[in-house]
């Protein structure tokens, strides 16, 4: 993480271009290559907006006309309160490889605002038409709300699986778009529960007093101890979305979300027949084992597949970028010390110490941009992209991270006084000590610290340019130093 390379953008013959200086110490930190809008994001931009508003401005006034001010005001204080904390647990899942702010806004928004907008109508309208028919309402619940609740949630990831593929990198996605979406979803549902429910019928029966007790009732039932329900039922359609977006099987790339949306619904019905359940038999402890039994052991589930997704992130980088390590991108301790959090960790406290708080920066950016790069090397030897375009639209992304990292690396290279002065040709170091001699040293087996030495220029490409082995651009390496000099 502490190299400096020389490539060439043209193929062999071409002018190269100038070797990337290192920056002075107060310099400015380097930023990732940003793309044009094209005209299909410019049309997201619009129309998306306009939908989300919609939506907002819709069930507002649907919840302002039914509960009225001050019941709505009381809802919307005490559905927040739980809001930071499960949107800060999906963050921490997506540590690795952040998802861009706007993406998580969007699933947050379209889960608030747009799916509670359609099902509030959905589920009424059904409601309506169960009691025309002689059949109590409470049917709603289990026939209807948990299909077009979990549809509609689910709907915003989707369209991100569709348009934006490349921002879907895994299952850790998944699981955090769909969470989000159901984070947003559940905290309009618990508005007209807290508000509706608890505030105005308590303030309507026995005054304020009642009101409040029954608004910290329901919070403690409803949010404390059932508040993961939205966000586990929705996960499991995140799982299949997260399964389609990395395999090139077209048939795969339906059943998975199909197959997790039907299990997202299953649960979801389940969990709303066991109060009807209880309620019909007059026996409330068949919540109590539903909950223990059965809803409890697959939250937990998931919990231990969501831990175990976000450290995959960080093994995935030590099984793909050694491809970068042996064409001379990338040094050994580089992917190592990429593996685990920790190490990430140690990597930025040591680019603090070499560079301050613009070295912080670039450090953090070219962790971000290495575990782009091995997610893309893992999307190319899964044959993700089937059309030439996608093929060749990847290798100009390949290049771009590998262009932007080594910009991230100028900012370290030569400024650690501890090291000795060394060059990586892609097999072995080249060590220049100060008292003048040198010698090669081969990459140990498990190297865990940075090593400030700058890459050799790698050799000319093996393969066609544009997929396969990572390119190798350039003149072949020489000897940084010739025995005896």
């Amino acid at each position: 993480m502490t190299t400096l390379i020389r490539m060439a953008d043209t193929p062999p013959g071409g002018a190269p271009p100038p070797v990337p200086a290192v920056p002075p110490p107060g310099s400015s930190t380097p930023r990732m290559p940003v793309r044009r809008p094209g005209w299909r994001r410019l049309v997201a931009l619009v129309v998306v907006p306009l939908v989300i508003a919609a939506g907002a401005v819709f069930i507002l006034y649907r919840l302002g006309s039914d509960l009225g001010p001050e019941a709505l005001l009381v809802g919307v204080v005490a559905a927040i309160l739980p809001v930071p904390v499960l949107v800060a647990c999906f963050l921490w899942l997506d540590r690795y490889e952040p998802e861009p702010l706007k993406y998580l806004i969007f699933c947050f928004a379209w889960g608030a605002f747009v799916s509670t907008s359609i099902a509030i109508n959905v589920n009424q309208g059904f409601a309506k038409l169960f009691t025309a028919w002689g059949l109590p309402a409470s049917l709603t619940a289990v026939l209807v709300a948990p299909f077009i609740e979990e549809l509609t949630k689910a709907a915003g990831p989707i369209l991100l699986l569709i348009f934006r593929r490349r921002e879907f990198s895994g299952i850790t996605d998944g699981l955090v778009y769909c969470g989000l979406s159901a984070v947003g979803f559940a905290m309009v549902e618990n508005i007209l529960y807290l508000g509706g429910y608890g505030y105005r019928a308590g303030v309507q029966e026995y005054g304020p007093a009642t009101g409040a007790q029954q608004v910290i009732l329901i919070f403690i039932v409803r949010i404390l101890l059932f508040g993961f329900a939205h966000p586990l039922f929705t996960s499991m359609t995140g799982v299949g979305l997260g399964i389609a977006a990395r395999t090139a099987d077209r048939r795969v790339r339906v059943l998975a979300p199909t197959a997790g949306l039907l299990v997202a619904m299953m649960l979801h019905g389940t969990w709303n027949l066991l109060p009807t359940l209880a309620v019909s038999a007059g026996q409330p402890v068949i919540v109590l084992y539903g909950y223990i039994g059965v809803m409890v052991p697959i939250f937990f589930a998931m919990v231990g597949l969501a831990v175990w997704l976000r450290a995959w992130e960080g093994r995935l980088t030590e099984r793909t970028l050694p491809d970068y390590v042996r064409a001379g991108w990338l040094t050994p301790p580089e992917v190592a010390s990429l593996g685990s959090l920790g190490r990430r960790h140690a990597a930025r406290t040591w680019a603090r110490r070499v560079a301050g708080d613009g070295g912080v920066k670039a450090m953090r950016d070219y962790q971000f941009a290495a575990t782009r790069l091995a997610l893309l090397r893992d999307g190319m030897r899964r044959g993700l992209d089937r059309k030439p375009a996608e093929r060749d639209r990847t290798a100009r992304e390949e290049r771009e991270l590998l262009d932007a990292i080594t910009t991230y690396r100028a900012f370290f290279v030569g400024r650690d006084p501890q090291a000795p002065v060394g060059v990586w040709d892609g097999r072995s170091y080249h060590l220049r000590f100060p008292d003048g001699s040198q010698r090669s040293v081969e990459a140990p087996d498990e190297p865990v610290v940075p090593i400030p030495v700058v890459l050799a220029p790698p050799p000319p490409p093996a393969y066609p340019a544009g997929y396969g082995p990572p390119g190798w651009y350039g003149p072949r390496p020489a000897t940084p130093w010739p025995p005896g000099a």
